[in-house]
């Protein structure tokens, strides 16, 4: 049986695709270990239908709830995940004694906990933090290599699109209004505009909806003159076989942003208070674009910011990128 190399990452799903390049270079530099990551369930698994990695388990479940108890963990299936393990990396605050004594109580010597939030790291970029806590860059690696989604998920993403009556004789634009701040989201009156010149255009666009987004996407059908097709209720996996099949994607500082953008969709990153050097996805097929830069001291100031100018991004600067995209 293969020796593995156990990664923790309870963040969202937009942190732990910002780690891609760091786990790319796990597998990379252990060609014959097993990657097993703990992450949250939907990202793992797409993760792992990608075959980025090669186990998941979800850190919720019943099986992790000993990690940080900091005694021997009363299951066995974790305990032999464990002990199969050479290398134990942690992307999580670093002051956790019981996950240490966990680790090391069942063998594992080699354990590297560190937050890509720590002030000790030098690099800018979140995906470079990943990296730099490993010890590693981004010589040898792709920053927008695509993850490869299996066919079965594309034929899945394919059959919902025509499940919801979607044609495929104009272009896919899908629109994710959302994120996880309303404090990230330009104005529902800009994406309406867009929406609305998009259909004259003779574009197809669908509005994507996720779990937090019911409030502003009823605020942005209230505009529409018409009704867009809604995608609503799926899970991630066929999202993402859906989001390969469009020909451009518009969302915020988001993690749906991020994996239409992994999966090498044209992308258009619409960005304000965040910093897009920092969270930006990477590649020459993503356009951000950003109002004047944001000048709020904190995340306080933020969210007391009623005119966020660094969210003022016009119809027209969406649509020209649609068209130079669509060509």
């Amino acid at each position: 049986m293969a020796r593995s190399i156990l990664v923790i990452h309870p963040g969202a799903l937009g942190d732990v695709l910002l780690a891609v390049p760091a786990l790319r270079w796990l597998k990379k530099t252990f060609p014959d270990h097993h990657i097993q990551l703990i992450s949250n369930e939907p990202v793992g698994r797409i993760l792992m239908e990608c075959r980025l990695i090669d186990a998941w388990m979800s850190v919720h479940g019943a099986l992790c709830a000993d990690l940080c108890s900091g005694s021997v963990p009363s299951s066995a299936e974790l305990r032999e995940c464990l002990q199969m393990s050479d290398l134990a990396v942690a992307w999580m605050k670093e002051e956790d004694p019981g996950l240490v004594t966990v680790l090391k109580s069942c063998g594992v010597d080699n354990i590297q906990i560190q937050s890509p939030f720590s002030p000790h790291l030098k690099s800018r970029h979140h995906s470079e933090r990943f990296l730099e806590t490993l010890g590693a860059t981004m010589v040898g690696l792709s920053a927008d290599e695509p993850l490869q989604l299996s066919p079965s998920l594309l034929e899945k993403g394919r059959a919902s699109l025509v499940n919801m009556g979607i044609a495929r004789d104009r272009p896919l634009v899908l629109l994710h209004p959302g994120s996880g701040s309303r404090h990230k989201c330009t104005s529902v009156e800009v994406l309406a505009g867009v929406i609305v010149a998009l259909n004259q255009e003779g574009l197809c666009p669908l509005v994507l909806e996720g779990p937090a987004d019911e409030a502003i996407t009823a605020q942005l059908l209230h505009l529409l003159p018409m009704t867009p097709t809604v995608v609503r209720e799926q899970d991630l996996s066929i999202v993402a076989g859906m989001m390969a099949q469009v020909q451009v994607y518009i969302g915020h500082d988001s993690g749906t942003t991020h994996l239409a953008a992994l999966l090498d969709v044209p992308t258009i990153a619409l960005f304000g208070p965040t910093d897009p050097d920092q969270w930006a996805p990477r590649g020459a097929h993503v356009v951000v674009l950003r109002g004047t830069p944001c000048v709020c001291p904190s995340w306080e100031a933020v969210r007391h910011c009623e005119d966020k100018p660094c969210l003022a991004i016009s119809v027209g600067e969406i649509l020209a990128s649609v068209r130079m995209i669509i060509g």
